[in-house]
């Protein structure tokens, strides 16, 4: 009689806990990235409606895209707002339908909702570092394919205003998460097949966790700008030619 309601106590332990963790993977692999989603839904539209009523000014666009960087103004790091969207992203190696919001900082609320730029880092198009955070795995999986980037792919920055293209340098690689040379304004190319970045410019950083469900590490890759167009001209081409 004792050994019975033993081994029953024990099996609606071993139900309970399996319950519990069936419930965990649930929470980690589809509701944190539903909520990611729609957050990141949100950003988006809370930048298009902000872009919408800015008063744009697409002369000086245009000579800022001549001159293959806009005029520093708009790049001061200290207008962005903590923990509020003020770019969209596209890396048309994920999928011709990747996009998601860039925002300001990198805590872990401003990371449910889109990629982090961090602070102290060059702002977008800028002389020095563009450095941007984001998930490897839940909250959406925006870096989820970040081992496929290569030497040569495309990341598309719009901040309502122009069209900032960077082109990788070398495909990503490993390093420990204190390794803030990775942010300096001259990064530090740590991957012996990294083009070797010795003198001032205008890079960007990506960063990301790194086993797939680990933070032991990060993954790192590197781009350079290359290309700044008006957004006033429509989508550069490797997003598919004119429009938003």
């Amino acid at each position: 009689m004792t050994l019975r309601i033993v081994v029953r106590t024990f099996s609606e332990i071993c139900v309970t806990v399996g319950t519990l963790i069936v419930l965990l993977v649930v929470y980690v692999l589809y509701w944190t990235g539903i909520r990611a989603d729609s957050a990141m839904d949100d950003q988006m539209d809370t930048l298009t409606k902000r872009w919408a009523t800015e008063d744009k000014d697409p002369g000086s666009t245009q000579n800022a895209a001549a001159e293959a960087g806009p005029p520093e103004a708009l790049h001061d790091d200290r207008s962005y707002e903590g923990g509020k969207p003020f770019a969209v992203m596209y890396i048309p190696r994920f999928g011709a339908d990747w996009r998601r919001p860039v925002l300001q900082g990198t805590g872990v609320g401003t990371l449910k909702k889109g990629l982090g730029h961090y602070a102290g880092t060059a702002a977008l198009g800028g002389e020095g570092n563009f450095a941007v955070a984001g998930h490897r795995r839940t909250y959406g999986d925006p870096f989820k394919d970040f081992p496929r980037l290569r030497s040569g792919d495309v990341v598309v920055v719009n901040d309502g205003r122009a069209w900032y293209t960077y082109k990788i340098s070398s495909r990503p690689y490993k390093t420990l998460p204190d390794d803030t040379g990775v942010l300096k304004p001259l990064p530090k190319p740590l991957d012996p097949g990294a083009a070797p970045y010795d003198r001032p410019g205008r890079y960007l950083t990506l960063t990301t966790c790194e086993p797939e469900w680990g933070s032991s590490h990060r993954l790192i890759t590197w781009a350079h700008l290359d290309e700044v167009k008006a957004a006033s001209e429509g989508k550069p081409a490797v997003l598919g030619g004119a429009g938003g």
